[in-house]
C-alpha cells in the first residue's frame, strides 16, 4: 500500500538500503574551521567573538535590529516571555498543536496558557479562531492592559508558533492582538528562513524566538536566539540571559534574579558556520518540497504547501493521512522499513500538566493530530 513511498524516498536520497532519518544535520562549510578557531582562542564559554558575530550574523538575515544568543529555544522564549512583561499569575494565548517547550516556557514564567485552535492550512494560531475567543473572552481594563472576563486574569501575551516551518496568520494575529493590547512573542524555533510577505517570521511580534537544536535547519548542536527590534527589550533579555550582572572591570554585581542562558562561544562558531550555508540549505529543502508534491499530488496524498504570502523552510516536510487508521498504518510501514516519520506531537490540552488550562474549540488541532505524517526532510547533499 505505501511502497511506492518508501522506493520514492529512497531514490531521493539516493539511498536503496540504509536507514534514512527524518531531519538530521549537514556540515558542509567552515564547521571545524570555527570551531578549532575558538578552541584554539580559549574562549569556549558564554564571552567570545563568535557569540557577537553570530548575534550580527542573525539580525542581518533576518532584518531585525537586535539579536540576542541563548543556550537553547527554551531558554529564548522563556527570556522574550519575562521582557515582554509576563508575571506570576499572568495567562498567556498558545496553541495547542506545538512542541512542549513552547507550552513549558509559557509555565516558567508562572503564567498559565490558554489554548486556542489552530488554522487547518498553515497548521499555526488560527487568527479567525484567535479573534472569535477574544470577543467571547477579553476585555480592556481601565488600566489599557486586556483582562479574561472568566478567570479575572490578565492575558499578557500571544505566543504564535509557525509549525513545521509554515508561517503562521502572523499579520491577522499581530493585528488582532495590537487591538486588545496582547504583545506577540513568535516562537519561531522551527521557521529560520521562512518568510511572510518578505518580511522574515519572528520579526512581526515584540520579539521572536528561534532555536538551533540539532534537528533543526542549522545548527549549533545547542542554541537558540531572541529577535527584536526595540533597544531596551534588547537589554534587559541580554542582562536577564547573563546572570544581571553588572559590567565592572573585576567585581562580581547582580542587581536581580537573572538566568546563565548564554550561549557557549564554541556553539556560536558551529552556528556562524552554519548561517552562512541557510541560503543553500533552504533552497535544497524547498526543492525537496517541490519533488514531494509533484509526487504526492500524482498519488493523491494530501501534502501539505506554503499558504499565499509565505515562503517556508520546509523545515519538516509534512502529509495529511485519510484518517488516524492509515496515519498510523504509514507509521508502522515506513518506520518498519528503515525510513524514519513521525506523527504530530501530542495536543498540549491533553497533557497532564496541561489538562485543566483553558481551551477553546479545538476541531482543527484534532483533526490535523489524526492526520500529519513528518517525511524525511533532511538538506539533500549536492
Amino acid at each position: 500500500m505505501f511502497e511506492d513511498i518508501i522506493e520514492f524516498i529512497r531514490k531521493l536520497y539516493n539511498n536503496p538500503n540504509d536507514f534514512i532519518p527524518l531531519h538530521e544535520p549537514k556540515f558542509m562549510g567552515n564547521e571545524k574551521k570555527y570551531v578549532v578557531d575558538a578552541i584554539d582562542s580559549t574562549f569556549v564559554s558564554s564571552v567570545g567573538a563568535y557569540v557577537d558575530k553570530f548575534e550580527e550574523m542573525m539580525q542581518d538575515f533576518t532584518g531585525a535590529k537586535y539579536a540576542i544568543a541563548t543556550v537553547n529555544g527554551t531558554s529564548a522564549l522563556h527570556t522574550a516571555l519575562l521582557v515582554a512583561g509576563v508575571k506570576q499569575g499572568d495567562e498567556v494565548i498558545t496553541q495547542p498543536l506545538t512542541f512542549v517547550a513552547t507550552v513549558n516556557a509559557i509555565t516558567y514564567t508562572g503564567a498559565k496558557p490558554v489554548f486556542v485552535d489552530v488554522d487547518r492550512r498553515s497548521m499555526g494560531l488560527s487568527s479567525e479562531k484567535l479573534k472569535l475567543f477574544l470577543e467571547h473572552n477579553a476585555k480592556i481594563g481601565e488600566d489599557g492592559f486586556c483582562y479574561n472576563i472568566k478567570s479575572g486574569n490578565k492575558i499578557s501575551a500571544c505566543v504564535p508558533m509557525h509549525t513545521f516551518g509554515f508561517p503562521s496568520q502572523i499579520v491577522d494575529i499581530a493585528q488582532i492582538c495590537n487591538n486588545y493590547n496582547i504583545p506577540v512573542v513568535e516562537d519561531a524555533a522551527e521557521s529560520l528562513g521562512s518568510l511572510f510577505e518578505n518580511r522574515h517570521t519572528g520579526t512581526f511580534g515584540l520579539l521572536g524566538t528561534f532555536s538551533f537544536n540539532g534537528n533543526k535547519t542549522i545548527t549549533s548542536g545547542g542554541g537558540g536566539a531572541i529577535v527584536t527590534n526595540d533597544e531596551l527589550l534588547a537589554r534587559e533579555a541580554k542582562h536577564l540571559t547573563t546572570t544581571g550582572k553588572i559590567p565592572s572591570r573585576w567585581e562580581y554585581k547582580h542587581n536581580v534574579v537573572a538566568y546563565n542562558y548564554r550561549m557557549p562561544n564554541l556553539n556560536a562558531a558551529l552556528a556562524c558556520a552554519q548561517l552562512e550555508k541557510i541560503d543553500d540549505f533552504v533552497n535544497s529543502k524547498r526543492d525537496l518540497a517541490n519533488c514531494y508534491k509533484e509526487f504526492f499530488d500524482q498519488r493523491g496524498t494530501t501534502f501539505v504547501s506554503e499558504s499565499t504570502g509565505s515562503y517556508a523552510n520546509y523545515w519538516l516536510n509534512t502529509l495529511l493521512m485519510f484518517d488516524k487508521q492509515e496515519r498510523d498504518d504509514f507509521l508502522d510501514f515506513s518506520n518498519n522499513n528503515g525510513v524514519m516519520t513521525r506523527p504530530s506531537w501530542q495536543l498540549m490540552n491533553e497533557l497532564t500538566m496541561y489538562q485543566n488550562c483553558q481551551t477553546a474549540d479545538l476541531s482543527n488541532a484534532s483533526w490535523l493530530a489524526d492526520r500529519i505524517v513528518n517525511i524525511p526532510s533532511s538538506v539533500r547533499m549536492p
